[in-house]
């Protein structure tokens, strides 16, 4: 039996009317199963420094532009930070904010460092998120930070506009850890 419906390729346009932007979105966006979001910057000291100051989740407060919005949100700590299985949790009244936690799940010295991001508010979601470090030289680190997240129909519509914002929110937050570390 033959079926009844056909498959559609089509795109998708809408004007945000507060951007200047037409954003058209192909047919494996409305059906994207996840967003992944990669974002990198060179830092002008050795890696051993940048690893160390980065295993730590506590010093996202730092440089991170989500912890940083919110200086009276609520957190909490399990565990050491620094090693595999630390989770800090926050709870904030920003909107932009949220509630969730974020815990290491994997560290590998100088090189790495895996979690998993549990988001409650706005929207629950489960991520995973890594730092990758390379050496470039003696006195130039290249940290990588990736994002990637599930998406299901109809928030999948709107995976262009979550990367565009999120990447910009990670490229930030890697300018300001960028200048933290090169001011020391």
């Amino acid at each position: 039996m033959k079926s009844k419906f056909k498959e559609c390729n089509f795109i998708l346009t809408f004007k945000i009317t507060d951007c200047s932007n037409d954003y058209f979105i192909p047919k494996q966006h409305i059906m994207a199963k996840e967003i992944m979001i990669e974002k990198n910057i060179s830092i002008n000291k050795n890696i051993s420094e940048v690893f160390e100051l980065l295993k730590h989740t506590k010093n996202q407060d730092q440089f991170s532009v989500w912890n940083m919005k919110d200086p009276n949100m609520k957190k909490t700590y399990s565990g050491i930070d620094g090693t595999k299985g630390f989770i800090y949790s926050w709870d904030s009244k920003d909107k932009n904010v949220g509630a969730g936690s974020q815990e290491i799940t994997n560290i590998i010295e100088e090189s790495r460092i895996d979690y998993e991001l549990r988001f409650i508010r706005p929207m629950q979601n489960v991520a995973i998120s890594s730092f990758v470090l390379n050496t470039i030289n003696e006195n130039n680190t290249s940290v990588t930070w990736t994002f990637q997240c599930p998406t299901k129909f109809p928030m999948s519509l709107f995976a262009p506009i979550f990367k565009n914002m999120l990447g910009k929110q990670l490229n930030k937050s890697l300018q300001n850890l960028k200048v933290l570390l090169e001011k020391k």
